[in-house]
């Protein structure tokens, strides 16, 4: 009910409309009406590409100035597109590194610019960089589970990273669900009696799904059997595709002033073109998601929370235990965030065995990541040792000023292997290249 009525507030504020906001008013006369004529023309762009514009898209385009790291798909299927970055220094590090982004999003959030890239930070750490890009899905893959998400995209993945890198283990990092879907493949993996991963590394990710903020009020039986019986596998009229607009709405109303009611006031009431913003950009960009996967996500994660419990949710056949992975983790959770709670993220640390590293960076849930060390802004807490609960450990916690991406680094480079002359050329005989970065899948609009 809280949620339901400080949405109408929002809403019905004065200032989102014209008649009841001054500013808006001063700026039609001076314009002398060109503002509400601009603004109306906006209103209608917006309604045929169907969402508000948080920022210009036309100065962006992937690939031109966005997800320009220096690089080659070696492999794809279906489901994926495998990247490998062109090495920026002379030695790399023996063990490869894979990123697994989020599926319900594309991965250059990790590649915005030059100065705030993720992955080009990695590649220029001296890692050989690979990174899983997701294909935005279509009609033709309404019928894809969750399973053919791990099996055939994430496990996929590990197996051609390990075959072109020459090594038994990998470095790997998950963002988000990309991270549940890296955890639970890994805990496949560790069932087959694989341990493919040298290092861990979780962003902002949950896996005991205990607390998962805001969202738990879009959660409960009715609303996922609603979607399971018109998007999932058993649906009458067979799977549905959960669009991404959908998604995109969903998560602009979790912070309804700062994602949609600022931007009706400055692009409709006034008429202005919101400002270039990268990370806006790649906001707007959404993806589509498989009923079957998305309808047992829900299930599983937010509504039962199974994938905590050892042995109770089998995936690809195999009984899920985090426990059984043996490598160390290095765990990150933003402060600020409002789609996984920190403390909730904190809560991983209970269910991995293997050594574990646990940092706390400050703003949100995609600003608190995408903090390169350049930029000198915010800052990150670390504590000598992990507690019973999240409370205890930030009260024993070390405040440290600037990115936390210098602490992982560090911590990287300890179980990357030993440095060795850098590939002349991506892939190999078996894994050719197929085009440059950051590929076609990622281009494809919903």
């Amino acid at each position: 009910m809280r949620f339901a009525v400080q949405q109408w507030v929002d809403a019905a504020a004065p200032s989102n409309f014209l008649a009841l906001n001054p500013e808006a008013q001063q700026k039609a006369l001076e314009t002398k009406g060109e503002s509400i004529t601009h603004g109306v023309a906006q209103l209608l762009k917006d309604i045929q590409q169907g969402h508000v514009s948080q920022t210009d898209e036309s100065l962006f385009e992937v690939g031109r100035n966005v997800a320009t790291t220096e690089g080659t798909v070696v492999f794809e299927n279906e489901l994926f597109q495998l990247i490998e970055y062109k090495p920026l220094t002379e030695q790399v590090h023996a063990k490869p590194m894979l990123f697994v982004p989020p599926c319900i999003n594309k991965f250059y959030i990790m590649d915005l610019q030059p100065d705030n890239s993720l992955i080009r930070y990695t590649v220029a750490q001296g890692h050989r960089m690979f990174v899983l890009s997701w294909r935005n899905p279509d009609d033709s893959l309404v019928n894809t589970t969750w399973d053919d998400y791990i099996e055939q995209a994430v496990i996929k993945a590990i197996h051609v990273v390990q075959e072109i890198g020459g090594t038994e283990t990998i470095d790997t990092l998950g963002f988000c669900v990309g991270g549940t879907l890296l955890t639970t493949a890994l805990a496949v993996l560790a069932a087959r009696g694989e341990q493919p991963a040298a290092s861990i590394t979780l962003l902002t990710t949950l896996l005991d799904f205990s607390n998962t903020g805001i969202l738990d009020l879009f959660i409960d039986e009715a609303a996922v059997r609603l979607r399971e019986v018109t998007l999932g596998s058993d649906a009458p009229n067979g799977p549905g595709m959960l669009k991404g607009k959908e998604l995109g709405a969903t998560f602009s109303f979790l912070r309804p002033n700062d994602l949609v009611w600022n931007y009706v006031v400055g692009n409709y009431l006034k008429g202005e073109t919101p400002p270039p913003f990268d990370l806006l950009y790649w906001n707007s960009d959404s993806t589509n998601l498989p009923g079957p996967m998305y309808c047992w996500y829900l299930r599983n994660t937010y509504l039962e929370n199974n994938l905590k419990e050892p042995g109770k949710t089998t995936v690809c056949g195999e009984a899920v235990d985090f426990g059984a992975i043996k490598a160390p983790v290095y765990l990150y959770a933003s402060r600020e965030d409002h789609i996984v709670p920190w403390d909730s993220a904190f809560m991983s640390t209970k269910l991995l065995k293997g050594p574990k590293r646990f940092v706390l960076g400050a703003s949100g849930h995609i600003a608190g990541v995408i903090n390169p060390p350049a930029k000198k802004k915010r800052n990150y807490w670390t504590a000598p040792k992990l507690t019973a609960n999240a409370q205890d450990w930030l009260d024993s916690a070390t405040e440290h000023p600037g990115s936390w991406w210098t602490d992982w680094s560090d911590w990287l480079a300890k179980h990357a292997g030993p440095l060795e002359p850098a590939p002349k050329t991506p892939g190999t005989a078996q894994y050719r290249p197929i085009e440059p970065a950051p590929g076609r899948y990622v281009k494809h609009k919903v």
